[in-house]
């Protein structure tokens, strides 16, 4: 998944999911805590995959995945593509009206406009681009 998608959360907590990941995402998905305060969305098979590695792992490492479980929300949008976010979620995240999607390769994110503005803001620049571009050997 790659881009970046502004949409508005209506008044009752529901969010469209952007025509160009409905797609992607399928008829069902996952939306759990992220890292920086954002919301972190995975397709069905992203998620059974995370949960494959969560039950191999030693039950004193699998504890520390405690939270993510449990503020996992199964999504189905709805015929007009929408969603409801949690309260939880949306209040984790500091989501106000105005969000973006943001593309993560196997994974979106879901960010409150104003916070993702900040970041990117702080953190895009020539040194950081050319690091990131170092690590993935270019």
């Amino acid at each position: 998944m790659y881009g970046k998608y502004r949409h508005s959360v209506d008044p009752k907590g529901r969010l469209f999911v952007p025509a160009k990941l409905r797609d992607e995402l399928g008829e069902s998905f996952y939306v759990t805590l992220g890292l920086d305060h954002c919301l972190s969305v995975y397709t069905e098979a992203g998620w059974q995959s995370i949960l494959e590695r969560y039950n191999a792992l030693p039950m004193s490492q699998a504890r520390k995945m405690r939270f993510l479980f449990a503020n996992a929300a199964r999504c189905e949008p709805d015929r007009q593509g929408r969603f409801l976010i949690p309260a939880e979620l949306r209040q984790y995240a500091g989501l106000g009206q105005d969000v973006t999607f943001i593309g993560q390769g196997n994974h979106a994110e879901i960010w409150d406009t104003a916070a993702y503005e900040a970041l990117e803001q702080e953190t895009l620049t020539p040194e950081n681009l050319a690091a990131a571009m170092e690590e993935l050997g270019f």
